[in-house]
């Protein structure tokens, strides 16, 4: 039985890719930053759980230790480049078997995002290693209406691009089948950077149509600034997401995170997720509920 590492493992990707992962026979050890709920739900579904710091060569060896498989996976954040080369002097010393390694759909040497940019380098990075990598170029995640969800549930549909911008969300609950699909037939992929999306590309408008649609809510399109979008979130001193998010703006005008691709249906033999099945999913996330009172 082959062991993967997978680092943030209580993440949207991350959790999702422990328990595919399991389902297919693999041993997990899933690598996390702090010791919480979310942690003991790994441990109880079967993954050993390892508590450490992406930026510290000594956690990352000790995490690889008898460790064939790796999954990369790093928060919006600052550090990236250094956990990266962190990751690659320890899998090169373990002769790790393959990286899969999380990237962005516009990933380049000249990105305008700094995020953007490190994603690239870090591919660099892992190519040198030597070590068999496959970069997932994903776009913009079907999460992305989880985390507007609270504003969903009040009626309104807030983001920061313009409403003809287009792409095709894909779930992070396929990015994990894509995974643990790679892991199962590594040589196929490695060395490869593939460009991921959803099954259905949409402007921004129409998916905010489509939620409408799903949920019977009456949600126009808001396009507001970046700094006003973080701040109806309470993430007005998040500085790196957002100077990444306004990059991202003329990312999507240039067209950068659009189109579909075959990729990942290829990978794991079956349809990727729709929106409204998304939708359904998470229903709960996006309703309001009231208590229920009794009459007196």
């Amino acid at each position: 039985m082959k062991k993967v590492l997978v680092t943030a493992a209580a993440g949207d990707t991350g959790r999702p890719t422990v328990e595919r992962l399991l389902e297919k026979g693999f041993a997990v050890r899933a690598f996390v930053r702090k010791d919480d709920a979310r942690a003991q739900k790994l441990r109880d579904i079967g993954a050993e759980v390892f508590l450490g710091d992406m930026g510290s060569l000594r956690d990352i060896r000790l995490a690889m230790e008898g460790v064939q498989l790796a999954y990369f996976c790093y928060p919006l954040a600052e550090g990236l480049v250094e956990a990266a080369v962190i990751f690659a002097q320890a899998a090169k010393e373990q002769k790790l078997e393959l990286i899969v390694n999380m990237s962005h759909k516009q990933s380049r040497p000249y990105a305008r995002s700094k995020a953007s940019q490190n994603h690239w380098l870090s591919e660099q990075i892992f190519n040198w290693s030597g070590i068999p990598s496959v970069h997932l170029r994903v776009t913009f995640f079907a999460e992305w209406l989880l985390y507007i969800a609270p504003q969903i549930k009040y009626g309104r549909y807030l983001m920061p691009y313009n409403k003809d911008n287009r792409f095709a969300p894909l779930a992070a609950g396929d990015t994990a089948k894509i995974v643990a699909g790679i892991m199962t037939d590594p040589t196929r992929w490695a060395g490869q950077a593939l460009p991921l999306h959803g099954p259905v590309e949409y402007s921004h408008e129409e998916l905010a149509a489509e939620v409408s649609r799903v949920l019977g809510k009456d949600l126009k399109y808001e396009h507001v600034t970046v700094s006003t979008f973080l701040e109806a979130f309470g993430l007005q001193d998040a500085t790196a997401m957002r100077k990444h998010f306004e990059a991202v703006t003329i990312d999507q005008q240039e067209g950068l995170l659009a189109g579909t691709d075959t990729t990942g249906v290829s990978i794991i033999g079956g349809p990727l997720t729709t929106v409204e099945e998304f939708i359904n999913a998470n229903r709960s996330a996006f309703e309001l509920t009231y208590p229920r009172t009794t009459a007196a």
